[in-house]
């Protein structure tokens, strides 16, 4: 069994399993939420003291629907490593300090075998927009599976036919992990982020780099939805000046649930 270890363990979430455990419980309880259930959700990957109780609230907004939910493919951006395309590990389970998680290696080598996706485990060995969602669905402790993509400069059409081809499969629920603006003034951060979230709210898939981090995966997300006629929920907004950072230099953070 290959199995990838916590990179951000310590920095991004606490290293105590209990500290962690602790803190994502009352990330939940604070921030309910609940409505029908989601295709897809969007979800900030920071440091759980900056936007953990962002994520949380997309998380409890899935949590009456665990049992229906047998695979989670997780989309998000190549922070470390410059990435063309799309790309998945090869790793057989991935481990947090609350446990392992087991990866969809079935459907991960379709993928690949379809060219789809290629692998790439020098892209995943240290991001962290993927890992800080581990705590949240290892605590929610559904019965299922997760496949983790890194989404690099890819054409909008190759992220949807992707998520397209996931979807086929049956119980798949579709994360896009993404931060919103970064290091902007407060203000200034607040309105360009209201933009960005008014363009998803319509399913525009027109996002840009400077506007989401993961907009390469959250636009191919918002193209396919659009495609198949969805809606988009909004759930929660905050920036880092909210949370537990500078209001001189601050970073956003947003989800949704897709339906």
């Amino acid at each position: 069994m290959r199995i990838k270890q916590s990179a951000v363990a310590g920095m991004f979430y606490p290293e105590n399993p209990d500290e962690l455990a602790v803190m994502v419980s009352q990330l939940l309880v604070d921030n309910p939420q609940q409505g029908c259930m989601p295709v897809a959700i969007m979800v900030p990957h920071a440091g759980l003291v900056y936007s953990g109780g962002v994520a949380a609230s997309a998380y409890n907004r899935i949590r009456p629907y665990l049992p229906m939910i047998s695979r989670i493919v997780l989309l998000g951006p190549a922070h470390r490593v410059p990435l063309l395309g799309m790309a998945v590990m090869s790793a057989d389970l991935w481990r947090t300090p609350l446990g392992q998680l087991r990866l969809d290696r079935d459907l991960s080598t379709a993928l690949t075998d379809e060219a789809l996706v290629v692998v790439n485990d020098v892209a995943h060995a240290r991001e962290h927009c993927l890992e800080v969602q581990l705590p949240f669905l290892q605590l929610l402790d559904g019965g299922y599976t997760v496949l983790p993509i890194l989404v690099g400069q890819t054409p909008v059409e190759e992220v949807s036919a992707l998520i397209g081809r996931v979807l086929r499969e049956p119980g798949t629920l579709i994360l896009v992990s993404s931060d919103l603006s970064h290091f902007h003034q407060y203000d200034e951060a607040s309105r360009i982020d209201q933009a960005t979230l008014q363009q998803i709210n319509q399913l525009k898939s027109v996002i840009k780099p400077q506007q989401a981090c993961g907009c390469y995966a959250l636009n191919g997300w918002l193209a396919y939805a659009a495609e198949q006629g969805f809606q988009a929920e909004f759930l929660s907004y905050c920036n880092s000046g909210d949370t537990a950072g500078d209001s001189n230099r601050v970073v956003g953070y947003s989800s949704y649930a897709f339906y």
